[in-house]
């Protein structure tokens, strides 16, 4: 197959960007970063934050199969707990490698708050992340067992829970307007879902058998849920945007006009909604392209880059945006502005994180068992 060995090969140039780029930051830390003391967040939180929603989506998508049974899902419960198990790894990895003191991750384990939401979040991340793969290996060795069921409806609430959390670590700060939203722990379980569905469109379509008999009707689904969960995720778009705009809030307003016109305009307007949104809607409501495996997976693939495109407009703006007006002269330095946009060694060391989870999908699909053989009644 052609494109799986394009996808093998930049993979394998991915890799070795991300290399450069992880030798760069564990030799000079984070002094080639191009975040600092005002913008303390930057493209890894944001990775992180796309690949931990792809997570925890494909662990829902999961359960359609292995728990409640969908009989045309039927087949792709192991193949979503590979994608989750993938992109919670990458999602960790992102974040690890923002951590300024990378030894010091066992202190959130033996000296973390129980009430810290940091270390709910890691504490969660890390139960689920055992979870899901002691369910990958009952799925692929006892696909019937009660165990299995079991440890499914226990991953359900923790997959939304993981995923919610995320959204309230940023809406607990009240310091930042634009992230303080009451919403954001009931939007962030809708973008997982959202970012599960276009992942499995991407596996099941690129890189899926075209002798199942029920890949066209699954592609059709996740097409329709793409649909739908993006006309969803507009919503919640236009509802935290106009009521930042209307509320008037001067720090909120600047981080919304850093999104419409200030530097990230092309990352939103271009990315986020038009190639990310508006494309891919149009073409999946289609019942042809909706249910041809290439058309229906580079809309999947366009999804996804809308999503991470979304996740550094939340991370971004937020911290471009003075808490105080007066810091952006009272003191000067390399690390002390609140202009960001992602330095070579990041990009590297995203390129490097995202190659190494698309090879290890790629593997995976590969060597494991993942699809179930099955014959239509």
């Amino acid at each position: 197959m052609v494109l799986k060995r394009i996808a093998y090969a930049v993979c394998v140039l991915a890799l070795l960007a991300g290399a450069w780029g992880l030798y760069d930051r564990l030799v000079y830390g984070h002094q080639h970063a191009a975040y600092g003391s005002y913008v303390v967040w930057g493209l890894w939180v944001a990775m992180y934050l796309f690949f931990a929603g792809i997570a925890a989506g494909a662990f829902m998508i999961a359960t359609l199969d292995l728990l409640f049974g969908i009989p045309v899902l039927r087949g792709i419960g192991r193949l979503a707990l590979w994608v989750a198990l993938v992109s919670l790894a990458a999602a960790l990895l992102s974040i690890w490698l923002d951590l300024g003191h990378m030894d010091r991750i066992w202190k959130v384990y033996l000296q973390g708050s129980p009430s810290s939401v940091m270390a709910q979040m890691v504490w969660g991340y890390t139960a689920f992340g055992f979870l899901a793969l002691v369910c990958l290996i009952l799925a692929l060795t006892r696909p019937a067992s009660r165990l299995l069921r079991t440890l499914m409806i226990v991953g359900l609430p923790l997959s939304l829970f993981i995923s919610g959390a995320v959204g309230a670590l940023l809406g607990v700060q009240a310091s930042r307007m634009f992230w303080h939203v009451g919403l954001f722990p009931v939007q962030f379980p809708v973008f997982s879902l959202a970012s599960g569905t276009a992942a499995m469109l991407v596996a099941i379509g690129l890189f899926g058998s075209r002798q199942d008999p029920l890949r066209s009707e699954q592609l059709r689904l996740f097409s329709l849920a793409t649909v739908v969960l993006t006309i969803v995720k507009l919503y919640f778009l236009w509802a935290d945007f106009s009521q930042s705009m209307y509320g008037n809030v001067p720090q909120n307003v600047k981080a919304v006009e850093a999104v419409l016109y200030g530097q990230y305009w092309w990352a939103f307007w271009i990315l986020q909604l038009l190639l990310g949104s508006l494309v891919p809607m149009v073409v999946l409501a289609l019942p042809g392209p909706s249910r041809n495996g290439q058309w229906a997976g580079w809309m999947g693939v366009l999804v996804l880059v809308g999503f991470a495109a979304a996740r550094a407009n939340i991370v971004f703006p937020a911290l471009t945006v003075p808490e105080l007006e007066a810091l952006t002269t009272a003191f000067t330095g390399p690390h002390l502005t609140f202009d960001y946009f992602p330095s070579p060694m990041e990009w590297a060391v995203t390129a490097g994180i995202t190659g190494m989870a698309i090879l290890a999908f790629l593997i995976g699909n590969d060597v494991l068992p993942l699809r179930a053989k099955m014959e239509v009644a």
